[in-house]
């Protein structure tokens, strides 16, 4: 089993104790081990999650996000709403990818427990008590990797990646920074989206 730290960790980061972002970590863990990949610092890694919106186990995203370092902010994740816990990560360094998902084993104990009577109830997660929340957090964090996991073989992916396009200018009416791609022509002004009436 992999690093208590690890879980620590990701769990200070995800903000509470629950089952699903714990999915997502593992899932994260065996796609870098699939792939012989580390942790992306910059963008060499990208993944594409599977969950969808509006339902109880998005915190999965945030488990895939810290173990893969595939990140909203670094622009290298992004969502294929399915409402799948899975997510197909890509090493652009070698154009391999390998999907892993996370298998129904343990949501018969899941639904059951303490955790997700209280979820039901309303309760926020964070207002669990503190062994509740682990009691869920152990149970997919002990599990065997093969009694939770399917993780596919690697196979080739390749794209063609865009180049990240650096640097910014202020728009010429509302004067906020934007990134130059998202600046736009209307006459002799750059604008930003909103200011130059375009959608996009």
């Amino acid at each position: 089993m992999e690093d208590r730290q690890i879980l620590s960790d990701a769990l200070q980061f995800h903000g509470h104790r629950c089952w699903a972002s714990v999915a997502g970590l593992r899932v994260g863990l065996a796609a870098l081990r699939a792939l012989g990949a580390s942790r992306s610092g910059g963008t060499q890694l990208y993944a594409i999650l599977e969950t969808g919106e509006e339902h109880g186990a998005m915190c999965f995203g945030d488990g895939v996000q810290f173990t893969t370092g595939c990140t909203l902010g670094k622009g290298n994740i992004r969502k294929n709403p399915l409402g799948k816990l899975a997510v197909t990560l890509i090493d652009k360094a070698t154009d391999r990818a390998v999907r892993v998902s996370y298998k129904p084993t343990l949501q018969k104990q899941i639904a059951g427990s303490a955790f997700m009577q209280q979820r039901a109830a309303g309760v926020s997660p964070d207002e669990i008590p503190e062994a509740d929340q682990q009691e869920v957090v152990d149970l997919v964090w002990n599990a065997p990797e093969a009694d939770i996991l399917t993780v596919g073989e690697t196979f080739p992916y390749e794209y063609n990646w865009l180049p990240e396009v650096m640097g910014f200018a202020p728009c010429q009416s509302c004067g906020e920074l934007v990134a130059h791609a998202y600046l736009r022509l209307a006459g002799e002004r750059k604008l930003c989206i909103p200011c130059s009436g375009y959608d996009r």
